[in-house]
């Protein structure tokens, strides 16, 4: 990859902040990008490696390599969402009254406590791709309206985004963590981010997932939203649902390469509390990217923490901010605007909590 300069360079700042502001704005606004968030995102990606001319050999094949292979596994998001999608599009009857008939004898409220417990303390150990599958085709199945479908998803998704971070399994997020911090003084291993980070992850995904029981579960009916629920997708909708994970994958990478100047030229100099906020910028961005910038060695755990956390919990505001919202949305076909209604003012209140219960570590 391209080394950054030292000193900011106008044009690039100029030309950067146009691209963020547009990925933060224009989604909600156009409704013909709102219908079309892969490619606009392609685009900004594209856009924003220029400007920064950071073009190279490397970063196109990350593009093309990211969303198919896991490090160095044959295997990536775009095979898990087509496996699963094809699996549930054969067999969607059984699935589906597996269960319909799961919630029915649970009843709603225990049923999306667990489905919440369950999904965000796993997704550190099948990884947040697996679970993002199965959590999507869950609620698919489920006889409830589009608005409740969409409220459980959004607050599974910042449970699952939460729980990722407790093993490197978890997502590109938390393996980066552990490489770059493998040597002196942490010595990280397998158990350096359980140890470090589950003291606050945990009761975070317990709390998310009462929340959900309470707020959402106690007002569903399973009987008045109907008893059945219809599998209508084709085949081609299946496959063409990868693709489209393919393209925001292959985004998120050069959006976030391309974005990479001003993180560090602006975001590695500013003290822990406002990096702590700053760091929201995770729910359009690839938080692995802001991950490879701002840790290091020569930060001090405290630091680490509050900036980690900060990114986890960020990354459930908006679709782009996290691998689950992606493959979600790109199921139950939740737009931009639909997911920031429940998901921006659900993780202001989650960053204000952890906010204050960090406050000894972020000063």
């Amino acid at each position: 990859m391209q080394v950054v300069p030292h000193e900011p360079i106008a044009y690039m700042v100029i030309g950067l902040s146009i691209v963020v502001l547009s990925v933060l704005i224009l989604p909600f606004g156009v409704k013909k990008i709102e219908e079309n968030l892969e490619p606009f995102f392609l685009a900004m990606g594209i856009i924003a490696v220029t400007i920064s001319g950071f073009w190279n050999w490397e970063l196109v094949k990350e593009a093309l390599k990211a969303p198919v292979m896991i490090g160095a596994l044959p295997i990536g998001i775009f095979q898990v969402v087509l496996i699963f999608g094809l699996l549930v599009h054969y067999f969607n009857k059984p699935f589906c009254h597996g269960i319909i008939s799961m919630a029915g004898k649970l009843g709603p409220t225990t049923f999306i406590a667990l489905l919440i417990l369950v999904l965000g303390l796993i997704s550190s150990l099948v990884s947040v791709i697996v679970t993002a599958c199965i959590l999507a085709e869950v609620i698919a199945a489920l006889p409830f309206n589009r608005t409740d479908k969409i409220k459980i998803v959004v607050v599974t998704c910042f449970a699952v985004g939460l729980g990722a971070g407790l093993t490197p399994l978890g997502e590109p997020l938390s393996t980066i963590m552990v490489q770059k911090l493998a040597g002196p003084p942490y010595n990280a291993g397998f158990l350096f981010l359980l140890q470090n980070l589950g003291i606050y992850i945990v009761p975070g995904v317990v709390a998310i997932a009462a929340f959900g029981a309470l707020q959402i579960g106690r007002k569903v009916n399973l009987k008045a939203q109907g008893i059945e629920s219809e599998y209508n997708e084709t085949l081609k909708t299946v496959i063409m649902r990868a693709v489209k994970v393919y393209i925001f994958i292959a985004a998120l990478i050069l959006l976030g390469e391309g974005l990479k100047p001003l993180i560090v030229w602006y975001f590695t100099k500013i003290p822990a509390w406002a990096l702590f906020w700053i760091n929201s910028l995770s729910a359009i961005l690839d938080n692995a990217t802001l991950t490879t910038v701002e840790i290091g060695p020569t930060m001090t755990i405290n630091q680490i923490i509050s900036a980690a956390m900060a990114l986890l919990i960020a990354g459930g505001m908006l679709i782009p901010g996290n691998i689950p919202n992606i493959v979600a949305a790109g199921r139950l076909k939740i737009n931009m605007k639909e997911w920031a209604v429940i998901g921006v003012p659900i993780g202001l209140v989650i960053m204000v909590i952890y906010f204050v219960v960090l406050i000894p570590l972020l000063f």
